[in-house]
């Protein structure tokens, strides 16, 4: 098969597991006997999306959201939640953890997040590279309700090494075998991973980065880089960085103030100021995400850059085994708080948290909505009034005047907890 034929099959291939080249089956209508699978009444409804703000009950019915109304009769659902008037959003999505236990040395299970995160979508965010990915897939995923996605890293073992860097032998680095990995999972796999902080690819320079982006070109499907930043070895090589990212590609920890091997600050904000390099990246289409972790949100780099024309696209947790331990608490609902913070509003929170790393995602139609026909996936937090601290990756202190708290998850209309489906089947 010739190249271009090759990525013809493959974009279409990707497409079709996707779910977005061929038409859905249309569903019979609501007989006067039906009932949804699942009711949600209540609901104080946040979906960014389609600009909805307001007291609404959903019904789901097999698998999709099949009617949401100002009010919806009880007796209409098989069962029946009662959200008591608290926050209700399409399923929060984390673009940026990791969720590969037993193969990934820092992977927790998906559903083990969800009492934390209230997570119904999870990206791994470069746990298995192509020696290890098959397993991920084959043996993870399956066995997780919580939806997966994925990045491959560019490093052959992924993160089973860690500690150890997984990029101080840059022969690890393979960008045809990633690419491999990338076309032949295309339904679930978003691009390829690369960490570039200096402590995981010594003095490698942007090869790294220059492998991970040939390997989403020789892969011959619409891929993208996540790329990990956080201390790279020198200050003129993060805009570098920054100038070799495309259009869509991720630039994960965006407000890191890690420093280098040196002690040196080489992010996207020296000395107080916001690179160039960083506003033109914004502009072409870049995605900026939180990746807050256990070392990689700052707030003094926060604040300096969003100030200076750089706010987040994507709020994300980077929650692993051990950021998970740490006094930052990044579970993906503090995160989001933080950032309300900073002066974002819960709108505009929830839609990081939905709608646009749907986009990202894009693989599932209607997903990080509420809107009829989508997947029927739904996220329960409560809104607490009242002062609160924060604390970053490097011990400075922020007050807030509210924070969110996890309470439930929906995911493909079957509820995480009561009410139980009776039997209990999901997709």
């Amino acid at each position: 098969m010739l190249a271009a034929d090759r990525r013809r099959f493959l974009k279409a291939s990707a497409a079709t597991a996707a779910g977005a080249a061929l038409p859905r089956p249309l569903l019979a209508a609501m007989g006067p006997n039906d009932k949804f699978d699942l009711l949600i009444r209540n609901a104080n409804v946040l979906d960014p999306a389609q600009r909805l703000s307001s007291r609404r009950d959903i019904g789901f019915r097999y698998g999709l959201v099949e009617e949401i109304a100002p009010t919806i009769a009880p007796e209409r659902g098989a069962r029946v939640l009662d959200a008591g008037g608290r926050l209700v959003t399409p399923g929060l999505i984390d673009l940026h953890c990791h969720t590969y236990p037993y193969g990934s040395a820092i992977g927790i299970p998906a559903d083990e997040l969800v009492a934390h995160q209230c997570t119904t979508t999870v990206v791994s965010a470069g746990d298995a590279g192509a020696n290890n990915f098959a397993a991920y897939r084959r043996f993870i995923v399956p066995a997780s309700r919580t939806r997966q996605y994925a990045f491959v890293h560019i490093a052959v073992a992924g993160l089973a090494g860690f500690p150890v860097p997984e990029l101080f032998n840059i022969d690890y680095a393979m960008p045809e075998s990633a690419a491999r990995v990338v076309a032949e999972n295309a339904d679930m796999v978003l691009g390829v991973k690369v960490r570039m902080s200096e402590n995981v690819v010594a003095r490698h320079g942007l090869e790294p980065l220059r492998r991970a982006i040939k390997a989403c070109e020789l892969s011959g499907v619409p891929a993208k880089v996540m790329c990990h930043i956080g201390g790279v070895a020198d200050r003129q090589m993060m805009s570098q960085v920054l100038d070799l990212l495309r259009p869509g590609d991720i630039l994960t920890h965006c407000y890191s103030g890690a420093p280098n091997v040196a002690g040196d600050g080489t992010n996207i904000v020296q000395d107080g100021k916001l690179l160039p390099a960083a506003l033109e990246a914004k502009r072409r289409g870049v995605i900026f995400d939180i990746g807050h972790g256990g070392g990689s949100f700052d707030y003094t780099i926060a604040e300096a850059a969003i100030a200076q024309g750089c706010p987040p696209d994507t709020v994300s947790s980077d929650m692993h085994v051990f950021s998970g331990n740490t006094p930052g608490m990044p579970y993906l609902p503090w995160v989001m708080s933080k950032l309300i913070g900073l002066g974002f509003s819960l709108s505009d929170v929830v839609a990081m948290a939905t709608a646009t790393p749907a986009r990202v995602i894009a693989r599932l139609p209607k997903h990080g909505t509420l809107q009829v026909g989508a997947p029927a996936d739904a996220s329960i937090l409560e809104v607490v009034e009242g002062p609160v601290e924060f604390v970053d990756t490097r011990n400075n202190k922020r007050t807030g005047k509210m924070h969110l708290r996890p309470v439930g998850a929906v995911v493909a209309g079957v509820a995480f907890g009561r009410p139980y489906q009776s039997p209990f089947g999901v997709r």
